[in-house]
């Protein structure tokens, strides 16, 4: 490692190695990665345990908005290196399986319950609605009525984001809810209609092997080299005006662009010469923590599960939002797929909601058992809990607000923020999103071009093929 680079990168998750892979790839080597942790990925990293089970950081999936990613994806792990899986999603309420999007389903509720959906979703039609919705909260009860908010939309967003839906923007949406269209969900009902195919992700792959998280390892070791990256090395200073970064260590890197991917309320804490009163408004951004456990069973999952990817739950028994069948992902992710199986659930924590963590494994095999998902704890051999202080960034009513003068001063000092926490947009935070932050950031800074993915999430979500 140098003391001095042209381009320095924070961070070695997606976006931190799509700039650099963009840099590589345009014939620029005056560049550098430095990584806190003694790994390559960031929150798109994968574990594997003592017993042999691998688990990611929360359900991730590969699926695109982005030509250009795809074609890094096979580079990564080549044609053969990836499973190509059709989207199983289910809700659990009411002790069954109602096919995701609920909204769309719920013929496949008890009869009050889904007439009370129903009705929610007609009052809508029938009655005007004269205001605008000013949080989440009040465009799900505008977008889906009383019933399917009450029973579900309410519920499981506070499970998923922490955070009541009052605190919550929503123009984030996007192609992340599908919306409720009256004459689909009564012909649904009507004719005993399964609709399943919604959304961007209804078919997507993962790898063969070493989960999410190979894919990551293979483009920092492989296709941009492990001299390019340093690990345990953790920037705890910057000087904005004199341009360097100082190291855990207590050496000093020069550079002449910092692309940061760290959460944007950490950049401004370690720059010593920014403004206090940015400082103070990147501290009011917010986010929630994820708490990921992962269980190792023997035996084979039920037939109910022996196909299903991830399920969400609504409901207060259980601590988590979403358990994902992660042996169904990969016959790789467990030692034998013939005697074992395993699922991993994902549990969300703000300081409006508190997890107990001595108890969240424990809490969370009870839940199994009450959902139906194992028949006991004899089943166990194998535990795995992993907490992320940044899991997601909020999206709260005063995020846009918030953000509006903190990249500009940074940018007028050439630190460039990108990435899920980077940029705080989790509209455009999956993995492809991320990466191409990064990709863009450097066509920006070399040929000028603009930045769709950040300054354009609408077009980015937008279902076309976008190209470089």
């Amino acid at each position: 490692m140098n003391d001095k680079y042209k381009y320095l990168i924070i961070g070695s998750g997606p976006t931190g190695l799509g700039a650099a892979y963009r840099l590589k790839e345009l014939g620029v080597t005056d560049f550098h990665i430095i990584e806190k942790e003694n790994y390559i990925g960031g929150l798109a990293t994968s574990f594997t345990d003592e017993q042999g089970f691998t688990w990611d950081v929360g359900g991730h999936v590969q699926f695109s908005h982005y030509e250009y990613f795809d074609i890094l994806m096979e580079k990564a792990l080549g044609f053969d290196g990836w499973l190509s899986h059709q989207r199983e999603s289910w809700v659990w309420i009411k002790n069954r399986f109602v096919p995701y999007p609920f909204q769309n389903n719920i013929r496949y509720l008890p009869k009050e319950t889904m007439w009370k959906c129903l009705e929610g979703i007609i009052r809508n039609y029938k009655e005007e609605v004269n205001s605008k919705p000013t949080n989440f909260e009040e465009w799900i009860f505008a977008t889906f009525g009383k019933g399917i908010a009450e029973e579900f939309m309410i519920p499981y967003n506070f499970k998923v984001w922490a955070y009541n839906a009052s605190k919550l923007a929503y123009n984030w949406i996007g192609e992340r809810v599908a919306v409720t269209d009256l004459e689909r969900v009564s012909k649904n009902i009507i004719f005993d209609t399964d609709d399943l195919s919604w959304g961007p992700n209804n078919t997507f792959k993962f790898p063969k092997k070493g989960g999410t998280g190979a894919i990551w390892k293979s483009i920092g070791e492989n296709l941009i080299g492990a001299s390019f990256i340093s690990l345990n090395t953790e920037v705890v200073k910057i000087n904005a005006e004199l341009k360097y970064a100082e190291l855990s260590n207590g050496n000093k890197i020069e550079y002449e662009n910092l692309i940061s991917t760290i959460p944007l309320d950490i950049l401004y804490r370690n720059i010593i010469n920014a403004p206090e009163e940015l400082k103070e408004t990147s501290k009011k951004l917010k986010h929630s923590k994820t708490n990921v456990i992962g269980i190792g069973l023997k035996g084979k999952p039920k037939n109910e599960l022996a196909t299903k990817c991830w399920m969400y739950f609504p409901e207060n028994n259980s601590p988590y939002y979403r358990v994902t069948v992660f042996s169904n992902y990969s016959p790789n992710n467990v030692p034998d797929i013939n005697n074992y199986w395993s699922l991993m659930a994902e549990t969300s924590e703000s300081s409006e909601k508190p997890v107990n963590h001595s108890t969240l494994i424990k809490d969370t095999i009870k839940a199994f058992c009450e959902d139906g998902l194992i028949q006991d704890e004899s089943q166990v051999v194998s535990q795995f809990m992993l907490g992320f202080e940044y899991g997601y960034p909020t999206p709260s009513v005063d995020r846009d607000e918030l953000l509006k003068p903190l990249r500009p001063w940074l940018e007028s000092k050439q630190i460039y923020s990108r990435g899920r926490f980077g940029a705080w947009k989790y509209e455009v935070s999956n993995q492809d999103h991320s990466l191409m932050q990064g990709v863009e950031i450097i066509d920006f800074l070399l040929k000028g071009e603009k930045e769709i993915t950040i300054d354009f999430p609408a077009i980015a979500n937008a279902g076309m093929r976008l190209k470089k």
